[in-house]
């Protein structure tokens, strides 16, 4: 029996990737199947100008979607308070101080190294938006998402600090990654080179990986 890999890239701001990851959870718990999380930061970091060249239409159907799509899917949902990315949604610009993405990203990276990557971006994605907090990076809601990952967030943190280089490297090294398999956007699973993109393109995962042998754990 052997045990299918995918490769997750995912946005800290991307509520697509959020609303994916129950159906990964569930299918990495069904089937023989092992989950690499490998973080990039979101567009909005990568490419501030990106949201001054789509149409005005865009946001609010972004926002209709969203919710309908987690409407659909049966999954918690609310809009991100604070929103990872400082920007006026008015305008598209992008603040050029990023302290929340900047380090949900780098923590996402720090899991990842650790092998829990997947379920710390699952456990965190969950707290930023399912709508249940307000403030998710006040008090110990960020360490408790962490914990709930089985790891110590004050660990990362004191990593995170005195080498924050070392995690860049690793976020700019998944970005190198994403663009080798042929894509830019969140949430991209990979299965054996081949990109699926979006939450919309599950299906087409799990049928690819049926094809190549996908079996049941015992």
């Amino acid at each position: 029996m052997t045990t299918l890999a995918i490769d997750f890239y995912i946005s800290m701001r991307s509520p697509y990737s959020y609303l994916v990851t129950p159906r990964l959870t569930k299918l990495a718990e069904t089937y023989d199947v092992d989950i690499t999380a490998r973080p990039v930061y979101a567009i909005a970091a990568r490419d501030p100008d990106w949201f001054k060249q789509i149409n005005p239409l865009w946001l609010s159907y972004f926002v209709m979607d969203t919710r309908r799509t987690a409407e659909f899917l049966g999954v918690p949902f609310g809009r991100p308070w604070p929103d990872p990315i400082v920007q006026d949604l008015k305008t598209g610009a992008i603040a050029a101080d990023q302290p929340h993405i900047r380090a949900l990203t780098r923590l996402a990276a720090a899991g990842s190294e650790r092998g829990h990557g997947f379920a710390l971006v699952r456990e965190v994605s969950a707290l930023i938006f399912d709508g249940t907090v307000d403030g998710w990076n006040q008090g110990d809601h960020l360490k408790n998402a962490v914990a709930r990952a089985r790891l110590d967030f004050d660990e990362l943190d004191a990593a995170i600090t005195a080498d924050p280089d070392h995690y860049d490297a690793i976020i700019a090294a998944n970005q190198d990654a994403q663009k080798a398999v042929g894509h830019w956007g969140t949430p991209l699973m990979v299965f054996n080179g081949e990109p699926f993109f979006g939450q919309d393109r599950f299906e087409m995962l799990q049928w690819r990986l049926e094809q190549n042998g996908l079996t049941r754990r015992t």
